[in-house]
């Protein structure tokens, strides 16, 4: 592996949050940083400057100075890099790394989840996506096709669900309980129900998945005494089950893949699995940002 660079760089780039790992050459920890999203549907010009934020967060928190960017090497765990548009225009906006290397978010949790080796994940932050590492090298993907159709289980799925509960309940389609209440009340919705439909409504038009994924936790909060709320993270349960499912088809027990819950919601969700996957299902071993330094490791090796 080429180690001319003083430091390696890790970053894990969501639609809620970026963190990053630096890392020297030997594999020795230095710091740890975050900013705010860097997800590419939010334009590879603001992702850019996220996680220069963070980069510059872990250094400063490192008590170092920041080396030029020439001298670090980074490898990059970004959600939306499966879109090649965006992705090349990530690669072309380098401040001047020495080097890069690029995957996709999911591709970096699983390689931070089973350290490098053949397993699979189900990632469930603000979107979801599964993917697999089989034996022989190659890789499997069920899900990750955007909160417009997909991320099913995710924060923003979860999210919209708990505004379309919201909808039926202002309709007097469903009946309210402490979930429509705290949403009502969470997109400003105060006064006569004319002025609650109004706030809720504005809010609806301005959000996107990062905003309706800012729903989930009051869903989690509320499960235990509400029908709707654990009726929605029940089916979120199930459709990680799906995911988890279609990534390792194989019936031999002996022969199934490890398969490890990651993201912000993996914990939450983890009571509503079906029982068999709640047995299964383990805790990653490392994070996305871990992932990303052995994406970079891989890309150094062979050149």
């Amino acid at each position: 592996m080429n180690t001319a660079y003083e430091y390696l760089i890790g970053v894990d780039g969501g639609g809620t949050k970026t963190l990053v790992r630096v890392e020297r050459p030997d594999g020795s920890h230095v710091a740890d940083g975050s900013s705010g999203p860097s997800a590419l549907m939010h334009g590879t010009g603001k992702a850019w400057l996220a996680i220069v934020a963070a980069i510059d967060g872990a250094f400063q928190q490192a008590g170092l100075p920041r080396p030029p960017y020439r001298q670090l090497a980074a490898g990059f765990g970004l959600s939306g890099v499966n879109n090649k548009q965006w992705a090349a225009e990530f690669s072309a906006q380098d401040p001047g790394f020495g080097a890069i290397a690029v995957g996709t978010d999911a591709f970096t949790t699983l390689l931070g989840a089973h350290l490098g080796r053949p397993g699979a994940i189900v990632a469930i932050g603000t979107g979801s996506v599964g993917e697999a590492l089989l034996a022989d090298g190659s890789r499997r993907e069920v899900g990750g096709w955007g909160f417009q159709t997909g991320d099913e289980a995710s924060g923003c799925w979860i999210g919209m669900r708990a505004i379309n509960h919201v909808e039926r309940v202002l309709d007097g389609r469903a009946e309210a309980g402490p979930l429509a209440h705290a949403i009502i009340a969470f997109c400003g919705g105060a006064g006569e129900h004319a002025d609650q439909r109004d706030q809720v409504l504005s809010w609806i038009i301005q959000a996107n998945q990062s905003i309706f994924a800012q729903l989930a936790p009051l869903v989690v909060a509320h499960a235990g005494q509400d029908d709707a709320a654990r009726s929605i993270l029940q089916e979120a349960g199930r459709e990680i089950e799906q995911i988890a499912a279609a990534l390792d088809p194989a019936q031999d027990p002996a022969n199934k893949l490890p398969i490890a819950l990651c993201g912000g919601l993996a914990a939450p969700l983890r009571p509503y699995l079906p029982q068999p996957l709640q047995v299964r299902a383990t805790a990653p071993q490392a994070d996305a940002a871990a992932g990303a330094i052995l994406l970079l490791r891989r890309q150094l090796k062979g050149e």
